[in-house]
């Protein structure tokens, strides 16, 4: 479905990613793990058009969209939970939620604002809530609902659970492996090796803006060398 294909991407002059590649299968969840500043936000915003790519390619359900702007990408099935969540606070829960709203070929099991609210109970009772009343647990949930909403054939979050209280991360996760369930692509950027391990059937490590060992998760549960030293604080 996605593959990445020995990118490049530049800051002005100053390269952030190698010849970075990955792919993500239909129905597959892939985890993209690393210290802070390995180059996993540059290569989102790469695949997303955000920042263009000087070298390789990126093919998304069989075409090239490097070079495409945004919203035609978003357009194309790629919906993104961004780091930092970026929901709109002056917008109420509902109005988040349906101002992504989009269908798809062959949606008729798409998402709907019912179906998010099965998801999260808790954005149904803060529907009227605007959105920087929130509470930072309550955002992400709306960050999800709100990328879900466009029917996306893949999702991909950048920093699944970052900043959240014990309690509302396990909810992530749960929310997270009920959408594999589904089958549901994903591609999930996140800290939490064991919760990454237990829903992810394949896990790409980056440093230095180049992946530095790929596999799936038993190879990674076995390998704490690989852990300590790509992972380890």
């Amino acid at each position: 479905m996605l593959e990445v294909s020995g990118i490049d991407t530049h800051y002005g002059r100053s390269q952030a990613l190698f010849g970075m590649s990955l792919d993500v299968a239909g129905g597959e969840v892939v985890s993209l793990m690393g210290r802070n500043g390995m180059g996993k936000t540059t290569t989102v915003r790469s695949i997303m058009g955000i920042l263009p790519v000087a070298a390789g390619g990126i093919r998304f359900a069989g075409r090239s969209i490097a070079g495409l702007p945004s919203y035609r990408i978003a357009k194309l099935g790629i919906g993104l939970v961004p780091e930092g969540r970026q929901i709109f606070p002056n917008l109420t829960v509902r109005e988040n939620l349906v101002a992504t709203a989009g269908q798809r070929a062959g949606g008729a099991d798409g998402w709907t604002l019912s179906r998010i609210y099965d998801l999260f109970p808790r954005l149904s009772e803060r529907q009227g809530s605007m959105g920087n009343q929130l509470s930072g647990g309550e955002q992400q949930m709306l960050a999800i609902g709100r990328a879900l909403m466009t029917n996306p054939q893949l999702l991909i979050l950048d920093e699944a659970t970052e900043g959240l209280a014990p309690l509302i991360r396990a909810e992530i996760w749960t929310c997270l492996e009920n959408l594999k369930a589904d089958g549901q692509s994903i591609l999930v950027i996140d800290k939490n090796v064991d919760a990454l391990t237990r829903i992810c059937d394949r896990h790409v490590i980056m440093a230095k803006g180049r992946v530095a060992w790929t596999g799936n998760s038993d190879d990674l549960r076995a390998n704490e060398d690989i852990q300590h030293q790509y992972l380890g604080v």
